[in-house]
């Protein structure tokens, strides 16, 4: 199966996100504000979907496969971090830890 391709027009309304770092044909890059938010939103029990859409996000136009993948993604690299400064420093604040992870 092959990956959804953003058109000429799905990448300007995208650029216009003011969570979206960078976006082509084939990708998104958000920002750090926005991981953080997604993070910390999510461990409330918010869902990927509603988290997205709060935030200004067409769920049609990005597709629930990258939403999905993107939140796994950030996920394990919050808990990766936790997981190294409570092994190797004194424990800090769950903003701290939620900042440091998604550097």
């Amino acid at each position: 199966m092959t990956k959804k391709l953003f058109t000429e027009r799905d990448i300007q309304i995208l650029s216009n996100n003011p969570y979206i770092k960078s976006v082509s044909q084939k990708g998104i890059t958000y920002t750090d504000e926005f991981k953080r938010i997604f993070i910390e939103e999510n461990e409330k029990g918010k869902l990927p979907r509603n988290i997205f859409e709060e935030c200004g996000f067409d769920i049609d136009m990005i597709g629930m496969k990258r939403i999905m993948s993107s939140g796994s993604r950030w996920r394990a690299a919050y808990r990766k971090m936790v997981y190294l400064v409570c092994e190797i420093h004194a424990p800090k604040t769950r903003e701290e830890l939620l900042r440091e992870s998604l550097r």
